[in-house]
């Protein structure tokens, strides 16, 4: 089949998405704003924030928008979450709570996963889009901001759970009640998906600009200094009590590798200080 060199099915194409479609099950137009899922979704306003077709330096720009904005978007979905939590935590309704940080976990866990389809961009593409990103930097992310924010009103939340249930982090991981201990793990969670995000980030930036003190992002600081960000915890006394029980580890106790293993479970709590008084092993407890 032969068809005219000026004629392109690309171009052809491009045209019929940039139009409304008819929808022949629907029999309806989609795509004039008209429907009650675009009007509702705003969606002639959402797909018009990314540049044109025309003022775009590289055709790669459009998913380097499209991400950064939706990530913009899981961001303020996951700092409303985390307001709803302190609450939750403040009137002990630790249930519900516990079904919201699983929330917040897998959409932390939706942004180091996008930050994957970026590296499907190559440096030399990059460095187009870079010269008109202006000095923009992730420390001017709000989604960013406004989530370490928000982590500061979750550890506030359950400090003041602990109090009222006369708990410390060392007696939660002491042989401490188990729904606290549950709770602590699951901010855990988050924890490591966010720093997971930004890891994701730092290899992303490897990848495009590369890491060295002779390398500058957009906002002046060397590249170098993204390692030293992407570990800073949301929540460190999580991560210090770590530090603190293995201080106080006892390797007295224990069994030899291959020797023969009798007693019940409270035998591994004598690792760490006893548990407070009238606790029981974990193992044996009543209500379990």
């Amino acid at each position: 089949m032969h068809t005219p060199h000026d004629y392109s099915f690309a171009e052809k194409l491009r045209r019929e998405l940039d139009e409304p479609l008819f929808n022949p099950l629907l029999k309806k137009w989609v795509g004039r704003g008209e429907l009650d899922y675009e009007v509702y979704l705003k969606t002639p306003e959402l797909l018009s924030l990314q540049s044109a077709e025309g003022e775009r330096v590289a055709h790669d720009e459009l998913m380097f928008q499209v991400v950064h904005q939706a990530q913009e978007l899981w961001l303020k979905l996951a700092s409303r979450e985390a307001v709803e939590v302190v609450g939750e935590l403040d009137r002990d309704a630790l249930w519900r709570a516990s079904g919201r940080l699983e929330r917040i976990q897998r959409i932390l866990k939706c942004l180091g996963a996008e930050m994957g389809v970026l590296e499907t961009m190559t440096p030399d593409t990059y460095q187009v889009i870079r010269r008109s990103l202006g000095n923009g930097s992730g420390q001017e992310s709000p989604g960013y901001n406004t989530l370490r924010k928000a982590a500061e009103g979750l550890e506030g939340a359950l400090e003041r759970l602990l109090a009222r249930r006369g708990q410390t982090l060392r007696g939660v991981y002491s042989g401490g009640p188990d729904d606290l201990k549950r709770l602590c793990e699951q901010l855990m969670d988050i924890d490591e998906s966010f720093q997971g995000w930004l890891y994701a980030h730092f290899q992303l930036v490897r990848r495009t600009i590369g890491v060295d003190r002779s390398v500058k992002a957009l906002d002046g600081l060397p590249t170098q200094v993204l390692a030293g960000r992407m570990s800073l915890p949301l929540f460190r006394p999580l991560w210090d009590v770590r530090v603190e029980l293995t201080q106080t580890w006892k390797r007295d106790g224990g069994h030899a590798p291959g020797a023969r293993r009798d007693g019940c479970m409270e035998g591994a709590l004598g690792a760490f200080p006893p548990p407070a008084p009238g606790a029981a092993c974990p193992m044996h407890r009543s209500d379990s």
